[in-house]
Parts: C-alpha cells; structure tokens; sequence
C-alpha cells in the first residue's frame, strides 16, 4: 500500500509539473519574435570565447575594455543532480555548469553576448534562461526553452552596465521551483572604460569574488528528518509545500553550508582591493564585511550610475546582484555575512575572508590593563 501512495504521489508531482510548463504566464508561448524590424549589426566583430569558472572565482577579463565592441561566446551545460547543501541535507539541484550558483559571466558595454546552452539528454525537464542584463520581452527566456538532448543559442547585445541576475523561467510553478532548486547565476557587464568612484576617477581592482546566495526549502519528515528524493520530479510536490511558507529551511553561499570557510575562504593581502559581487535571485539579503565596510557600492549593480561610499551594509533585493569593493587595511580572518545573523549564523549564510600582511596598530589594538 505505501508502494501505491508512493508512485500515486510522483504521478500527481509529474502531472502538476507538466500542467505547470504548459502554463503561458512568464513563460513566453505567446511571444512573436517573426516581426524584427532590423538586423543584428554584428559584421565584422571579433569573435572571443569565454572559459567560464566555478565561483566564487570569476572568469579571466579585461577591467578596461580593449578595442571595439567583441562577440563574446560561452557555452553553459544544465545539470541536474543531487547536491549536498549542508551535513546529511541532500537537494536535487537544477544548475548551470553543476554549480551554484552559476558561473559568472562577464563582457563590456556595447559586447554581443552568445551564449550555447545544453540540456543534456540525461536530464528529466525543459530548461531555459533569463538575463535581466538583456533588453527584450523575458530577457531572452521565451528564445530559449530547451528539451533533454537539445541546444540552444541566445545572442543579445549588453547595453547596461552592471552586475545582474540570470537564472531559468520556464514558465508557471517552474520558474520559483527551478531559481530555488539553485538555477541561477549572474553576468557582469563592465563600462568600456571601466568602474568609476564617486568623483569619476577610476577604480581598478586586484581580485574579485562572485558570491552567489541561495535558499533553499528541504521537506521533512514526522520526526523531522530532512528527506531526500530521487530527482527533481519526485522532490516538486513536497518541496513547493515548504516554499509557501516562504521561510528557507537553509540559506548557502556558494551552494553549501561553509562552502566559503576554512581551507575555501576568499583570500586577500593588506593592501589589495577586492571587487565583491553578491547576488539573490530570489530573496532580500543584506550583505556586510565584518571588519570591513563597502568602500564604494553600486546600489542595484548599476555601474552607470554614482557608487554610494563607506557603508557598513549593503542591501541585496530579491532578484538582483550588487557590486562594491574593499580595500583591505588590516591582516585577520574577517566574516563575510549576510547580517539577519539569525540566516547567517543559524541557517549558514556566512563566509571568510583570510587576509595576510602587517597590522597597524594604530588602526586597532588590544590595550594592556594598567
């Protein structure tokens, strides 16, 4: 009998994500993409391609854009696949490139960006992706649904600088399911004459560091053990009950509790500036250096505009990435944190920053008792 309610269920979870995909809203079904009243203008650019890297590191790039605008090309693989979030806490991650976050993306104002996305044929569901970066009806995600065993191809030509969000949209129940099943990532498009602090003058970094925050909605069972399931199908129905709570059962930078810790912190030297991008694709978050502060923050990942100077935290909306750097002063392991300690401490949204060099003790030290 428990075998009969058991397949009854990933039937009623199959037929509810079926019902779900063929919903149109968000999911662009009804999108006519024939009446294009122009042409790409792309004759005569170079082609680049970019070798994409797991974050928190970012793919090799120029600060400052060299020569004309460029056709930058990468190829992004979705991978379905089981991932443990945290001590015996076992998700079916949806992702890009079997990362989460995924890989960021960088190019420069006025770049094409064409991206090849594949959905290899082991995988059980249709995919797609949704640049806020781009300029077009869901951000390309009505182009781009994708079956098992299919590719696909997005050009769109990058007009705003900053720092955004991408992640999947199939349409319907999918699209929240698919962003907390940890499908997202974000892209950097730089100005072409790079980052500018508040006065106009340039700012250069030495390293920078793409920290992607997720949360996470893991069922339970009666004695509150945390469940584990055998793909993203089965896991859908129990799963979206615990997102309707809208409280994360686990909040991870870099896709696991301390993945960003101990031996894998970030590291830096007195004296290096540090680029830091932070996203949320789906919740607010509100990002602080413990220790440190945001020398200059773009507010919303906006480079066109004024970077907000000195701030001790820095807010992240739900469906956005931010930018802002730190030059560090001081040697010592700082916490990198999303300050609702409570998300940071008890539900893991937390990371390191190890920093080698000499001190100042006229910046801080402990005084002798008289």
């Amino acid at each position: 009998m428990n075998h009969l309610f058991k397949k009854l269920g990933l039937s009623i979870a199959i037929a509810s994500a079926l019902v779900a995909f063929s919903t149109t809203s968000f999911s662009g079904d009804a999108l006519d993409v024939s009446k294009a009243t122009s042409v790409a203008n792309i004759q005569g650019l170079e082609r680049v391609t970019q070798t994409l890297v797991a974050p928190p590191f970012v793919p090799e790039h120029d600060q400052v854009a060299k020569g004309g605008p460029k056709i930058v090309e990468m190829t992004m693989n979705i991978i379905e696949k089981e991932m443990e979030i945290g001590p015996n806490v076992f998700v079916q991650a949806m992702t890009f490139e079997g990362s989460n976050p995924g890989p960021l993306i960088v190019a420069h104002d006025g770049d094409y960006v064409e991206l090849t996305l594949k959905n290899p044929k082991t995988n059980t569901l249709v995919h797609n992706i949704d640049f806020h970066s781009s300029t077009g009806a869901l951000g390309g995600g009505g182009l781009t649904h994708v079956a098992p065993g299919e590719q696909v191809k997005l050009r769109f030509k990058a007009t705003k600088a900053g720092v955004f969000v991408y992640h999947c949209a199939p349409g319907g129940l999918m699209i929240p399911y698919h962003v907390v099943a940890g499908m997202n990532g974000a892209i950097m498009i730089l100005p072409r004459d790079g980052l500018k602090d508040e006065n106009g003058k340039p700012v250069s970094y030495d390293k920078a560091y793409y920290i992607g925050e997720q949360d996470w909605y893991i069922p339970q069972d009666k004695d509150g053990k945390y469940k584990r399931y055998d793909g993203p199908v089965a896991a859908m129905a129990d799963t979206m009950e615990v997102m309707k709570t809208l409280t994360p059962t686990h909040l991870t930078f870099s896709g696991k509790v301390g993945a960003l810790t101990g031996d894998n912190a970030m590291t830096a030297k007195v004296g290096e500036t540090v680029l830091f991008l932070h996203s949320q694709a789906n919740r607010d978050s509100r990002v602080h250096l413990i220790g440190g502060h945001g020398d200059l923050v773009w507010r919303g990942g906006s480079f066109n505009d004024q970077p907000a100077t000195n701030l001790e935290t820095w807010a992240v909306a739900g469906g956005e990435a931010v930018a802002a750097t730190y030059t560090f002063k001081q040697p010592g392991l700082y916490a990198y944190v999303n300050h609702n300690l409570i998300e940071a401490i008890v539900l893991g949204a937390a990371a390191h920053v190890s920093v080698e060099g000499y001190g100042d003790n006229d910046l801080m030290e402990k005084v002798p008792k008289p």
